[in-house]
């Protein structure tokens, strides 16, 4: 996959485990830990306000792309 997903890098910055996250953004662990390995496919805009909004970064913090 070209778009690589560093919810684990923003986490660790933060010294937050992904229940915290889970918590302040009202999304299942199984679905944050889906996205925070790379196993999905898609991701909902609304989502990711969500998770910006509570760790206060920027879309560009959580997703990069790389050439193949």
């Amino acid at each position: 996959m070209a778009i690589i997903i560093r919810l684990d890098r923003v986490l660790a910055d933060r010294k937050m485990q992904l229940s915290e996250l889970s918590e302040g953004v009202g999304i299942s662990i199984v679905n944050l830990s889906n996205l925070k390995t790379g196993k999905v496919k898609a991701i909902r805009f609304s989502t990711l306000e969500a998770i910006c909004r509570f760790l206060k970064c920027q879309p560009g913090d959580l997703l990069e792309y790389f050439e193949e």
